[in-house]
């Protein structure tokens, strides 16, 4: 091998070039992916709004096209008893006995008089039905009531309202229980009365689940509904929630039917005649003396006619 052969070593300059020109090529290369990463991203961004935005808008849509049910036979946002059927109290015994019976262990109070001039006493009872004093007044009450109602005594308007929603461990049973009445209301409301009296007879604790739809549905079947798999559908379709919280705000805003100025604060809210019963909830007789006082103030306003003012006779002339 000949001396002047050399090995085909490259010189520094070439050396350097050539690290320059791989580092571009790997900076090169990052870039790209980079920049491919940022358009997955975006694309995936605009994906997941664009998806969302479709749910609000289907969400939107379901709520706009979806109509505002009201139940049928309401007056007032209340539902007046026309039939009372037979219903029975925590004692067994009947809680709507004949007209004028009394409740077992007390003496008979007397029933507000209908007279040709005079009208029936006007009550409007406002419940939550996860409210304890509510149920306390229906199962104190319940018997003279339906006597009145029958006597024609007295015409009472039940008004379901909701103001424990946020009471029953996030089930919103107020508000279920409140628009399964209205459900009953609407589609069999001879069994209302009766409905009614037994969600405020045998009520769950505040604080606690309250009863599911399901079960809604079928202590409506218990008393007999007409139209069991509509007022099913109803309850567990909940209809009526809509409804169930206008009423009560318009309740609290006020004035409540058959008053001038009285606002709903509390359940039970018991207005007769446009006044608001303050007694006690779980007296009758109590409760019958106002009615009967009521009524008496209403008769006599009615009856009572101004004096006529004498009118003085002429001084003869002198």
């Amino acid at each position: 091998m000949s001396s002047d052969e050399t090995p085909n070593v490259p010189t520094p300059r070439n050396s350097r070039e050539a690290v320059r020109e791989k580092a571009q090529k790997v900076h090169a290369k990052q870039s790209r992916a980079r920049i491919m990463r940022r358009v997955i991203v975006g694309v995936v961004a605009v994906a997941a709004v664009g998806a969302i935005g479709t749910a609000v808008t289907l969400a939107v849509s379901a709520q706009v096209t979806k109509p505002q049910l009201t139940p049928s036979g309401i007056d007032g946002d209340g539902i007046l008893i026309t039939t009372v059927g037979a219903t029975t109290a925590a004692d067994g015994q009947p809680a709507t006995p004949e007209p004028g019976a009394p409740a077992s262990g007390e003496s008979a109070t007397p029933a507000p008089e209908e007279t040709s001039t005079a009208e029936p006493v006007d009550i409007h009872i406002y419940v939550d039905y996860l409210s304890p004093d509510a149920g306390v007044f229906e199962k104190a009450n319940s018997r003279q009531l339906s006597g009145w109602i029958t006597e024609g005594a007295a015409t009472v308007t039940y008004h379901p309202v909701a103001l424990l929603t946020a009471s029953s461990n996030g089930t919103k049973y107020s508000l279920r229980a409140a628009a399964a009445a209205a459900c009953v209301a609407t589609h069999s409301p001879d069994q209302f009365y009766a409905f009614n009296h037994d969600l405020l007879d045998d009520q769950p604790e505040v604080n606690t689940d309250g009863l599911s739809d399901e079960e809604l549905a079928n202590a409506a079947a218990a008393v007999g509904v007409d139209d069991v798999k509509g007022i099913r559908s109803c309850i567990e379709d909940e209809d009526y929630t809509s409804w169930v919280k206008e009423a009560t705000t318009r309740a609290l805003d006020g004035p409540l039917a058959g008053s001038e100025d009285l606002v709903l604060t509390s359940s039970p809210m018991v207005v007769v005649n446009g006044q608001a019963y303050v007694g006690a909830l779980d007296d009758a007789a109590e409760f019958s003396q106002f009615v009967l006082t009521v009524a008496s103030d209403a008769y006599y306003e009615s009856t009572a006619s101004p004096t006529p003012t004498p009118t003085p006779s002429p001084t003869p002339s002198q």
